[in-house]
């Protein structure tokens, strides 16, 4: 399922589940994402499901995905979070490890000022200003893309290049390059450990999301086609993504102070095969992908953030296709179709 407009806590239904002892109720926790398959809406079930036949030990969220198991049951057992995509483990962090301090206000001042050094150095413009036809909007969203050919000299340019003119505006692009090389400066020198990378790091992704003009994911963005595609796009082309990303920042901070406890958990981006080898006892959760499309397709963008590694983009008939996808992506077995089954 996707989500839509940002829910500041996760709501839960009051549910009898009748187990024959106390039913633990699910933490109250924030979602940072939006995720197609999301276990917030049935989180109420899984709980209870799990508690049926919790003996003793950890409870292994064995796909984790957006970590909405951690985010629900971090506070009542001890966790191992898994999942193979690198962005998981970040989300899941938010839920399970206590952080230290985090000065929001020298981290946007840094942010500032790596976005105004990096604009600095574009030399076309990308604002959103001043169009008066679907024509003049199309022009401006061709401008920004052609910075996939400009040449960069810093290190933090990874996303004005690749995605300028796709779900982000090249505004927001500098911003998202702009913030992640703040975050790297403190991990750097030591002011972040990893509980606070992943935290920032998470709320990132975060503000990706809801100034993205996509549908929720990142499989392809979308064309201004028409007036009414034109205005809504540029809804999202006009957010602020820093303002985005402080706002929530700010909210999470509280409430990781407030409800998050380190009941020895552990934090794995392992393929499932090889977590469960690792396993001596405990619960299992298992919910794999299902579908015939991949993760790693609908949220390349976001493993890209987290491994900032400049990987190739997939070309197709001598281009780069529309997605903009990692060439090297995971391919789910649960989500590859043996189409000779299929054959009658």
């Amino acid at each position: 399922m996707l989500l839509g407009e940002p829910i500041e806590m996760t709501t839960l239904a009051t549910i009898d589940y009748s187990l024959g002892e106390e039913f633990v109720t699910p933490r109250i926790y924030p979602q940072l994402i939006k995720y197609m398959g999301s276990k917030a809406k049935i989180i109420n079930f899984v709980s209870g499901s799990i508690q049926s036949v919790y003996n003793d030990g950890i409870v292994c969220d064995l796909f984790s995905g957006a970590a909405s198991l951690s985010g629900a049951l971090g506070a009542t057992y001890p966790i191992l979070s898994n999942d193979i995509q690198n962005y998981s483990s970040l989300i899941a962090s938010v839920y399970l490890k206590p952080i230290k301090l985090i000065d929001i206000e020298s981290l946007i001042q840094d942010a500032t000022a790596n976005h105004k050094k990096a604009k600095s150095k574009i030399t076309i413009d990308i604002d959103y200003e001043g169009f008066s036809s679907l024509e003049d909007f199309n022009e401006i969203e061709v401008r920004n893309r052609t910075l996939i050919n400009q040449s960069f000299r810093h290190h933090y340019h990874l996303f004005v290049k690749n995605y300028s003119g796709t779900w982000w505006s090249g505004e927001q692009c500098l911003w998202i390059d702009a913030i992640k090389q703040a975050i790297d400066k403190r991990v750097k020198s030591g002011e972040f450990k990893q509980a606070e990378y992943a935290l920032t790091m998470s709320i990132l992704l975060h503000a990706m999301a809801y100034s993205s003009q996509g549908t929720g994911h990142y499989a392809q963005y979308r064309d201004a086609k028409t007036e009414s595609s034109m205005l809504d796009i540029n809804v999202y082309r006009q957010k602020t993504l820093q303002n985005i990303f402080e706002n929530k920042l700010s909210q999470i901070i509280d409430w990781s102070k407030e409800n998050v406890v380190d009941l020895n958990h552990s934090i794995t981006t392992l393929d499932y095969k090889d977590c469960l080898k690792k396993l001596n006892g405990g619960t299992v959760y298992a919910d794999p992908p299902y579908a015939f499309v991949h993760y790693s397709r609908f949220y390349h963008a976001m493993e890209t953030l987290c491994l900032y590694d400049y990987p190739e983009l997939q070309i197709k008939g001598g281009s780069i296709v529309k997605g903009r996808y990692r060439e090297k992506r995971h391919q789910s077995p649960f989500c590859v179709i043996q189409r000779s089954k299929l054959t009658p």
